[in-house]
């Protein structure tokens, strides 16, 4: 059986530690602020400009001018701040922020990611993901395998980069990859996935090194 979104989310927040600061791109990233490990204390930054970003809210709760870097309507928890563009990305560029959570359209085995534009269909723009890459200390990609039957894990990106080798981890509805200097190394299969369906629809090669 392969991960949920929200599974894919709850096994992101695993890699969370006590003290992160932690931006969530747009997307299945920002569920992982619903999964946050009990006993720890993270701050999630939104370059729209925002520290302290909560769960999401229950229904009939929402504030509509608090909303994330993706217009979803969000929480603060106590403590949060707020601040202008330009602020938020100084902390994203001055290397203030611990693990970027974004969503890929393609991830190659070195870690090159293509997350912006789809050639011939309308953008609103890169957002602030050229910077994420760049800026945070750890980049972990969380996202379905694959789209309407094409692989989303390849030798090498045929869309147009977001950053080169700046990925550190992939974590898909079927598994969880390290990126290293040499290539993509599987650590871990979801639950009832063989190692047969993560060959079939990764258009990549990788090493082996299953956690026991």
């Amino acid at each position: 059986m392969t991960l949920t979104r929200e599974q894919i989310a709850q096994r992101v927040a695993r890699e969370l530690k006590d003290g992160f600061y932690v931006n969530l791109g747009i997307g299945l990233p920002t569920l992982v602020a619903n999964y946050v490990p009990e006993g720890i204390e993270v701050v999630f930054h939104s370059e729209n400009g925002m520290l302290g970003v909560g769960p999401f809210p229950f229904a009939g709760d929402e504030d509509a001018d608090l909303i994330n870097a993706g217009k979803q309507t969000v929480t603060a928890l106590k403590g949060a701040s707020y601040f202008s563009s330009a602020d938020s990305f100084a902390m994203i560029r001055g290397g203030h922020v611990d693990i970027a959570v974004l969503g890929a359209l393609q991830v190659s085995q070195y870690g090159d990611l293509a997350n912006w534009m789809i050639p011939g269909k309308m953008v609103k723009g890169m957002g602030g993901a050229m910077d994420l890459v760049a800026g945070a200390k750890r980049v972990i990609v969380a996202m379905e395998h694959s789209a309407k039957g094409e692989a989303k894990i390849l030798a090498d990106c045929t869309l147009p980069l977001t950053g080169k080798r700046v990925v550190h981890h992939i974590i898909t509805d079927l598994a969880y990859f390290d990126v290293t200097d040499e290539g993509l190394v599987l650590r871990e299969l979801a639950s009832s996935v063989n190692l047969d369906e993560v060959k079939q629809q990764t258009a990549a090669p990788f090493k082996i090194a299953l956690r026991s």
